[in-house]
Protein backbone atom coordinates (compact mmCIF):
# COMPACT_ATOMS: atom_id res chain seq x y z
CA UNK A 1 0.00 0.00 0.00
CA UNK A 2 1.07 3.58 -0.63
CA UNK A 3 0.00 6.94 0.69
CA UNK A 4 -1.65 7.73 -2.65
CA UNK A 5 -3.62 4.49 -2.79
CA UNK A 6 -4.68 4.79 0.86
CA UNK A 7 -5.84 8.35 0.29
CA UNK A 8 -7.69 7.39 -2.90
CA UNK A 9 -9.50 4.61 -1.06
CA UNK A 10 -10.41 6.73 1.94
CA UNK A 11 -11.40 9.68 -0.24
CA UNK A 12 -14.40 7.68 -1.48
CA UNK A 13 -15.89 7.98 2.01
CA UNK A 14 -18.01 11.12 2.05
CA UNK A 15 -17.52 11.81 5.77
CA UNK A 16 -13.75 11.42 5.63
CA UNK A 17 -13.52 13.66 2.59
CA UNK A 18 -15.49 16.49 4.16
CA UNK A 19 -13.87 16.21 7.58
CA UNK A 20 -10.45 16.36 5.88
CA UNK A 21 -11.46 19.46 3.94
CA UNK A 22 -12.52 21.21 7.14
CA UNK A 23 -9.25 20.23 8.83
CA UNK A 24 -7.05 21.37 5.95
CA UNK A 25 -8.66 24.80 5.85
CA UNK A 26 -8.52 25.12 9.64
CA UNK A 27 -4.85 24.17 9.90
CA UNK A 28 -3.86 26.42 7.00
CA UNK A 29 -5.18 29.29 9.08
CA UNK A 30 -3.24 27.95 12.08
CA UNK A 31 0.00 28.11 10.11
CA UNK A 32 -0.53 31.77 9.28
CA UNK A 33 -1.00 32.48 12.98
CA UNK A 34 1.95 30.39 14.11
CA UNK A 35 4.62 31.94 11.92
CA UNK A 36 3.88 35.33 13.44
CA UNK A 37 3.99 33.91 16.96
CA UNK A 38 7.29 32.12 16.29
CA UNK A 39 8.83 35.35 15.00
CA UNK A 40 7.58 37.39 17.95
CA UNK A 41 8.54 34.94 20.69
CA UNK A 42 11.65 33.19 19.40
CA UNK A 43 13.40 35.25 16.69
CA UNK A 44 13.09 38.83 17.85
CA UNK A 45 16.73 39.86 18.46
CA UNK A 46 15.67 41.63 21.66
CA UNK A 47 14.29 38.51 23.34
CA UNK A 48 14.29 34.68 23.47
CA UNK A 49 18.09 34.58 23.31
CA UNK A 50 18.52 31.92 26.00
CA UNK A 51 16.92 28.54 26.79
CA UNK A 52 15.22 30.08 29.83
CA UNK A 53 13.57 32.82 27.77
CA UNK A 54 12.36 30.26 25.23
CA UNK A 55 10.96 28.17 28.08
CA UNK A 56 8.99 31.22 29.25
CA UNK A 57 7.65 31.65 25.72
CA UNK A 58 6.48 28.03 25.62
CA UNK A 59 4.84 28.40 29.01
CA UNK A 60 2.98 31.54 27.95
CA UNK A 61 1.73 29.86 24.79
CA UNK A 62 0.78 26.45 26.18
CA UNK A 63 0.04 26.69 29.89
CA UNK A 64 -3.33 28.46 29.56
CA UNK A 65 -4.80 25.68 27.45
CA UNK A 66 -3.16 23.04 29.61
CA UNK A 67 -5.14 24.41 32.54
CA UNK A 68 -8.41 24.94 30.67
CA UNK A 69 -8.15 22.01 28.26
CA UNK A 70 -9.29 19.23 30.61
CA UNK A 71 -12.72 20.81 30.86
CA UNK A 72 -13.48 20.63 27.13
CA UNK A 73 -13.17 16.85 26.81
CA UNK A 74 -16.57 16.09 28.32
CA UNK A 75 -18.06 18.75 26.03
CA UNK A 76 -16.74 16.83 23.01
CA UNK A 77 -18.64 13.80 24.31
CA UNK A 78 -21.73 15.90 25.11
CA UNK A 79 -22.14 18.18 22.10
CA UNK A 80 -22.39 17.24 18.38
CA UNK A 81 -18.78 17.38 17.16
CA UNK A 82 -19.85 18.78 13.80
CA UNK A 83 -21.29 21.78 15.63
CA UNK A 84 -18.02 22.19 17.53
CA UNK A 85 -16.15 22.54 14.22
CA UNK A 86 -18.75 24.93 12.84
CA UNK A 87 -19.00 27.22 15.86
CA UNK A 88 -15.35 26.91 16.94
CA UNK A 89 -14.02 28.23 13.64
CA UNK A 90 -16.54 31.07 13.67
CA UNK A 91 -15.28 31.96 17.15
CA UNK A 92 -11.74 32.11 15.75
CA UNK A 93 -12.92 34.43 12.97
CA UNK A 94 -14.31 36.72 15.67
CA UNK A 95 -11.08 36.57 17.68
CA UNK A 96 -9.05 37.47 14.60
CA UNK A 97 -11.37 40.44 14.08
CA UNK A 98 -10.83 41.55 17.68
CA UNK A 99 -7.06 41.37 17.20
CA UNK A 100 -7.36 43.56 14.10
CA UNK A 101 -9.43 46.02 16.12
CA UNK A 102 -6.84 46.14 18.91
CA UNK A 103 -4.10 46.77 16.33
CA UNK A 104 -6.16 49.53 14.74
CA UNK A 105 -6.47 51.41 18.03
CA UNK A 106 -2.91 50.57 19.14
CA UNK A 107 -4.20 48.66 22.15
CA UNK A 108 -2.06 47.16 24.93
CA UNK A 109 0.26 44.31 24.04
CA UNK A 110 -1.16 42.01 26.73
CA UNK A 111 -4.57 42.09 25.03
CA UNK A 112 -3.04 40.91 21.74
CA UNK A 113 -1.32 38.03 23.50
CA UNK A 114 -4.52 37.12 25.34
CA UNK A 115 -6.56 37.04 22.12
CA UNK A 116 -3.86 35.05 20.32
CA UNK A 117 -3.79 32.51 23.17
CA UNK A 118 -7.57 32.16 23.02
CA UNK A 119 -7.33 31.47 19.29
CA UNK A 120 -4.69 28.77 19.82
CA UNK A 121 -6.76 27.25 22.63
CA UNK A 122 -9.83 26.94 20.41
CA UNK A 123 -7.60 25.27 17.82
CA UNK A 124 -6.62 22.48 20.23
CA UNK A 125 -10.32 22.02 21.06
CA UNK A 126 -11.10 21.64 17.35
CA UNK A 127 -8.28 19.16 16.73
CA UNK A 128 -9.46 17.03 19.67
CA UNK A 129 -13.01 17.01 18.24
CA UNK A 130 -11.71 16.03 14.79
CA UNK A 131 -9.64 13.18 16.21
CA UNK A 132 -12.56 11.92 18.29
CA UNK A 133 -14.90 12.09 15.30
CA UNK A 134 -12.60 10.39 12.80
CA UNK A 135 -13.55 6.90 13.98
CA UNK A 136 -17.17 7.68 13.05
CA UNK A 137 -16.46 8.35 9.36
CA UNK A 138 -14.06 5.50 8.47
CA UNK A 139 -14.30 1.73 9.02
CA UNK A 140 -12.36 0.31 11.96
CA UNK A 141 -9.88 -1.50 9.71
CA UNK A 142 -9.02 1.80 7.97
CA UNK A 143 -8.23 3.75 11.13
CA UNK A 144 -4.47 3.27 10.93
CA UNK A 145 -4.35 4.60 7.37
CA UNK A 146 -6.71 7.47 8.23
CA UNK A 147 -4.59 8.43 11.26
CA UNK A 148 -1.52 8.45 9.03
CA UNK A 149 -3.07 10.54 6.28
CA UNK A 150 -5.25 13.16 7.96
CA UNK A 151 -2.66 14.61 10.43
CA UNK A 152 -0.04 14.57 7.67
CA UNK A 153 -2.28 16.49 5.30
CA UNK A 154 -3.07 18.85 8.18
CA UNK A 155 0.65 19.38 8.81
CA UNK A 156 1.17 20.14 5.12
CA UNK A 157 -1.72 22.62 5.20
CA UNK A 158 -0.27 24.30 8.30
CA UNK A 159 3.13 24.47 6.60
CA UNK A 160 1.53 26.04 3.52
CA UNK A 161 -0.17 28.62 5.71
CA UNK A 162 3.10 29.32 7.50
CA UNK A 163 4.83 29.65 4.12
CA UNK A 164 2.35 32.36 3.13
CA UNK A 165 3.21 34.26 6.30
CA UNK A 166 6.92 33.66 5.72
CA UNK A 167 6.73 34.90 2.13
CA UNK A 168 5.08 38.11 3.31
CA UNK A 169 7.85 38.58 5.89
CA UNK A 170 10.70 38.05 3.42
CA UNK A 171 9.15 39.83 0.42
CA UNK A 172 8.18 42.88 2.45
CA UNK A 173 10.82 43.06 5.21
CA UNK A 174 10.40 46.83 5.48
CA UNK A 175 6.65 46.66 5.98
CA UNK A 176 5.31 47.71 9.34
CA UNK A 177 4.43 45.12 11.94
CA UNK A 178 0.80 46.23 11.70
CA UNK A 179 0.74 45.65 7.93
CA UNK A 180 2.23 42.16 8.27
CA UNK A 181 -0.21 41.33 11.05
CA UNK A 182 -3.11 42.63 8.95
CA UNK A 183 -2.23 40.37 6.01
CA UNK A 184 -1.72 37.29 8.20
CA UNK A 185 -4.87 37.84 10.26
CA UNK A 186 -7.14 38.51 7.29
CA UNK A 187 -5.79 35.39 5.55
CA UNK A 188 -6.17 33.29 8.70
CA UNK A 189 -9.71 34.53 9.34
CA UNK A 190 -10.63 33.68 5.75
CA UNK A 191 -9.31 30.14 6.19
CA UNK A 192 -11.17 29.75 9.50
CA UNK A 193 -14.42 30.90 7.88
CA UNK A 194 -13.91 28.46 5.00
CA UNK A 195 -13.32 25.62 7.49
CA UNK A 196 -16.56 26.52 9.25
CA UNK A 197 -18.37 26.37 5.91
CA UNK A 198 -16.82 22.96 5.17
CA UNK A 199 -18.17 21.68 8.51
CA UNK A 200 -21.70 22.42 7.28
CA UNK A 201 -21.20 19.77 4.59
CA UNK A 202 -21.21 17.15 7.37
CA UNK A 203 -24.45 16.01 8.96
CA UNK A 204 -25.06 17.27 12.49
CA UNK A 205 -24.61 13.78 13.99
CA UNK A 206 -22.01 12.44 11.52
CA UNK A 207 -18.98 12.85 13.80
CA UNK A 208 -20.78 11.61 16.92
CA UNK A 209 -20.97 11.19 19.78
CA UNK A 210 -23.18 8.18 19.15
CA UNK A 211 -24.87 8.62 22.54
CA UNK A 212 -24.54 12.32 23.44
CA UNK A 213 -24.73 13.06 27.12
CA UNK A 214 -27.87 14.85 28.21
CA UNK A 215 -27.83 18.65 28.17
CA UNK A 216 -27.64 20.35 31.55
CA UNK A 217 -28.11 23.86 32.76
CA UNK A 218 -24.87 25.82 32.75
CA UNK A 219 -24.21 25.55 36.49
CA UNK A 220 -24.95 21.84 36.63
CA UNK A 221 -22.93 21.25 33.46
CA UNK A 222 -19.85 22.98 34.88
CA UNK A 223 -20.12 20.90 38.06
CA UNK A 224 -20.48 17.72 36.00
CA UNK A 225 -17.39 18.37 33.86
CA UNK A 226 -14.89 17.60 36.61
CA UNK A 227 -16.46 14.26 37.49
CA UNK A 228 -16.81 13.31 33.81
CA UNK A 229 -13.15 14.04 33.15
CA UNK A 230 -12.18 12.03 36.24
CA UNK A 231 -14.28 9.14 34.96
CA UNK A 232 -12.43 9.40 31.63
CA UNK A 233 -9.05 9.11 33.37
CA UNK A 234 -10.32 6.15 35.40
CA UNK A 235 -11.64 4.46 32.28
CA UNK A 236 -8.37 4.84 30.36
CA UNK A 237 -6.40 3.57 33.36
CA UNK A 238 -8.58 0.47 33.70
CA UNK A 239 -8.56 -0.10 29.94
CA UNK A 240 -4.72 -0.12 30.20
CA UNK A 241 -3.62 0.09 26.56
CA UNK A 242 -4.94 3.63 25.80
CA UNK A 243 -3.44 4.99 29.02
CA UNK A 244 -0.04 3.47 28.30
CA UNK A 245 -0.12 4.68 24.70
CA UNK A 246 -0.84 8.23 25.90
CA UNK A 247 2.06 7.94 28.35
CA UNK A 248 4.44 6.94 25.55
CA UNK A 249 3.22 9.85 23.42
CA UNK A 250 3.90 12.28 26.28
CA UNK A 251 7.39 10.87 26.77
CA UNK A 252 8.14 11.18 23.05
CA UNK A 253 6.90 14.76 22.97
CA UNK A 254 9.03 15.70 25.96
CA UNK A 255 12.17 14.32 24.32
CA UNK A 256 11.23 15.82 20.94
CA UNK A 257 10.61 19.17 22.63
CA UNK A 258 14.16 19.28 23.97
CA UNK A 259 15.45 18.93 20.42
CA UNK A 260 12.91 21.53 19.24
CA UNK A 261 14.29 24.11 21.68
CA UNK A 262 17.84 23.12 20.78
CA UNK A 263 17.00 23.62 17.08
CA UNK A 264 15.73 27.15 17.72
CA UNK A 265 18.90 28.08 19.59
CA UNK A 266 21.21 26.37 17.09
CA UNK A 267 19.46 28.16 14.22
CA UNK A 268 20.17 31.46 15.96
CA UNK A 269 23.66 30.97 17.38
CA UNK A 270 25.42 28.23 15.37
CA UNK A 271 23.84 28.43 11.92
CA UNK A 272 23.00 32.13 11.83
CA UNK A 273 23.56 35.59 13.29
CA UNK A 274 21.45 36.31 16.41
CA UNK A 275 21.19 39.97 15.36
CA UNK A 276 19.66 39.03 11.99
CA UNK A 277 16.24 37.53 12.76
CA UNK A 278 15.43 36.89 9.09
CA UNK A 279 18.52 34.65 8.80
CA UNK A 280 17.74 32.81 12.03
CA UNK A 281 14.12 32.30 11.01
CA UNK A 282 15.28 31.07 7.60
CA UNK A 283 17.56 28.49 9.23
CA UNK A 284 14.81 27.30 11.55
CA UNK A 285 12.34 27.16 8.66
CA UNK A 286 14.80 24.88 6.85
CA UNK A 287 14.91 22.60 9.92
CA UNK A 288 11.11 22.53 9.98
CA UNK A 289 11.08 21.71 6.27
CA UNK A 290 13.29 18.67 6.81
CA UNK A 291 11.13 17.69 9.80
CA UNK A 292 8.10 17.87 7.50
CA UNK A 293 9.84 15.33 5.24
CA UNK A 294 10.07 13.00 8.23
CA UNK A 295 6.38 13.50 9.00
CA UNK A 296 5.53 12.69 5.38
CA UNK A 297 7.66 9.54 5.40
CA UNK A 298 5.86 8.41 8.57
CA UNK A 299 2.54 8.73 6.76
CA UNK A 300 3.85 6.50 3.97
CA UNK A 301 5.74 3.91 6.02
CA UNK A 302 3.45 3.46 9.04
CA UNK A 303 0.33 2.14 7.21
CA UNK A 304 2.60 -0.29 5.35
CA UNK A 305 4.81 -1.60 8.16
CA UNK A 306 2.59 -0.92 11.18
CA UNK A 307 0.05 -3.71 10.55
CA UNK A 308 2.82 -6.16 9.61
CA UNK A 309 4.85 -5.79 12.79
CA UNK A 310 1.95 -4.78 15.07
CA UNK A 311 1.23 -1.33 16.48
CA UNK A 312 2.92 -2.11 19.79
CA UNK A 313 6.17 -3.24 18.18
CA UNK A 314 6.00 -0.37 15.72
CA UNK A 315 5.95 2.15 18.58
CA UNK A 316 8.97 0.42 20.17
CA UNK A 317 10.77 0.51 16.83
CA UNK A 318 10.01 4.22 16.43
CA UNK A 319 11.49 4.92 19.85
CA UNK A 320 14.68 3.09 18.88
CA UNK A 321 14.78 5.01 15.59
CA UNK A 322 14.43 8.27 17.52
CA UNK A 323 17.41 7.28 19.64
CA UNK A 324 19.51 6.69 16.53
CA UNK A 325 18.66 10.14 15.15
CA UNK A 326 19.53 11.73 18.46
CA UNK A 327 22.90 9.92 18.52
CA UNK A 328 23.63 11.32 15.07
CA UNK A 329 23.14 14.81 16.45
CA UNK A 330 25.30 13.94 19.45
CA UNK A 331 28.15 13.17 17.06
CA UNK A 332 28.12 16.57 15.32
CA UNK A 333 26.52 20.02 15.46
CA UNK A 334 27.01 20.63 11.74
CA UNK A 335 24.10 21.68 9.55
CA UNK A 336 23.92 18.29 7.81
CA UNK A 337 23.69 16.52 11.16
CA UNK A 338 20.86 18.73 12.45
CA UNK A 339 18.87 18.38 9.23
CA UNK A 340 19.39 14.61 9.08
CA UNK A 341 18.35 14.25 12.70
CA UNK A 342 15.26 16.39 12.00
CA UNK A 343 14.13 13.91 9.34
CA UNK A 344 14.86 10.77 11.36
CA UNK A 345 13.47 11.94 14.68
CA UNK A 346 10.34 13.45 13.09
CA UNK A 347 9.72 10.17 11.26
CA UNK A 348 10.07 8.31 14.56
CA UNK A 349 7.85 10.66 16.57
CA UNK A 350 5.12 10.91 13.94
CA UNK A 351 5.20 7.17 13.25
CA UNK A 352 4.73 6.48 16.94
CA UNK A 353 1.96 9.09 17.17
CA UNK A 354 0.01 7.51 14.33
CA UNK A 355 0.05 4.16 16.11
CA UNK A 356 -0.86 5.79 19.44
CA UNK A 357 -3.82 7.58 17.83
CA UNK A 358 -5.04 4.28 16.44
CA UNK A 359 -4.71 2.47 19.77
CA UNK A 360 -6.59 5.21 21.61
CA UNK A 361 -9.39 5.27 19.02
CA UNK A 362 -9.63 1.49 18.74
CA UNK A 363 -9.50 0.68 22.45
CA UNK A 364 -11.65 3.57 23.75
CA UNK A 365 -15.46 3.49 23.72
CA UNK A 366 -17.00 6.31 21.69
CA UNK A 367 -18.58 8.00 24.72
CA UNK A 368 -15.08 8.45 26.18
CA UNK A 369 -13.17 9.43 23.03
CA UNK A 370 -13.64 13.17 23.47
CA UNK A 371 -12.21 13.03 26.96
CA UNK A 372 -9.41 10.73 25.78
CA UNK A 373 -8.25 13.14 23.08
CA UNK A 374 -8.56 16.16 25.34
CA UNK A 375 -6.32 14.34 27.83
CA UNK A 376 -4.09 13.61 24.84
CA UNK A 377 -3.80 17.33 24.08
CA UNK A 378 -3.24 18.14 27.73
CA UNK A 379 -0.41 15.60 27.95
CA UNK A 380 1.04 17.01 24.72
CA UNK A 381 1.11 20.55 26.12
CA UNK A 382 2.44 19.54 29.53
CA UNK A 383 5.20 17.54 27.84
CA UNK A 384 6.20 20.49 25.64
CA UNK A 385 6.23 22.96 28.53
CA UNK A 386 8.21 20.44 30.59
CA UNK A 387 10.67 19.90 27.74
CA UNK A 388 11.32 23.63 27.55
CA UNK A 389 11.93 23.72 31.31
CA UNK A 390 14.33 20.78 31.05
CA UNK A 391 16.09 22.37 28.08
CA UNK A 392 16.48 25.62 30.01
CA UNK A 393 18.28 23.65 32.70
CA UNK A 394 20.58 21.47 30.62
CA UNK A 395 21.24 23.30 27.33
CA UNK A 396 23.89 26.00 26.85
CA UNK A 397 23.03 29.28 25.13
CA UNK A 398 24.06 27.90 21.74
CA UNK A 399 21.57 25.05 22.14
CA UNK A 400 24.13 22.32 21.51
CA UNK A 401 25.68 19.87 23.95
CA UNK A 402 26.79 16.42 22.77
CA UNK A 403 26.25 15.03 26.25
CA UNK A 404 22.66 16.26 26.40
CA UNK A 405 21.95 14.82 22.95
CA UNK A 406 23.40 11.48 24.02
CA UNK A 407 21.34 11.58 27.21
CA UNK A 408 18.14 12.17 25.23
CA UNK A 409 19.04 9.18 23.03
CA UNK A 410 19.41 7.06 26.17
CA UNK A 411 16.01 8.25 27.41
CA UNK A 412 14.41 7.10 24.12
CA UNK A 413 15.86 3.64 24.68
CA UNK A 414 14.60 3.49 28.28
CA UNK A 415 11.07 4.37 27.17
CA UNK A 416 11.30 1.73 24.43
CA UNK A 417 12.39 -0.92 26.94
CA UNK A 418 9.56 -0.07 29.35
CA UNK A 419 6.87 -0.02 26.65
CA UNK A 420 8.15 -3.29 25.13
CA UNK A 421 7.03 -5.00 28.35
CA UNK A 422 3.58 -3.33 28.40
CA UNK A 423 0.35 -5.31 27.76
CA UNK A 424 -0.90 -5.33 24.19
CA UNK A 425 -4.52 -6.35 24.78
CA UNK A 426 -6.97 -3.88 26.41
CA UNK A 427 -8.57 -4.96 29.67
CA UNK A 428 -12.37 -5.32 29.70
CA UNK A 429 -14.21 -2.45 31.41
CA UNK A 430 -17.89 -2.64 32.27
Amino acid sequence: MTLASDLARLWRARGFRRLTLSRLLSQAGDGMFQVGIATAFFFDPTQAATPAEIAIGFAVLLTPFTLVGPFVGPLIDRWPRQRILLVGNLVRVGLAGLILAVLAVDGPLWSLYALALLTLSVNRFLLAAMSAGLANVVPAHELLAANAIMPTLGTIAAAAGAAIGGVVTFVAPTASDASLALAALVSAATAFAASSWAATLLRRDELGPENPLAALRLGAQVRALGSELASGVTYLWRRVTPFQALSVMAAQRLLYGIMFVASILMSRHLLGDPDRPEESLGNFSLVLGFAAVGFGLAAVVTPWLGPKVGRHRWIVGCLVLGASGQLLLAASSARWSLLSAAVIISLAVQGGKIAVDTIVQRDTADEYRGRAFTLYDMAYNVAFVSSAAVAATVLPTTGYSPWVMAGVAGAYLVVALVYARAPRVPAPVA
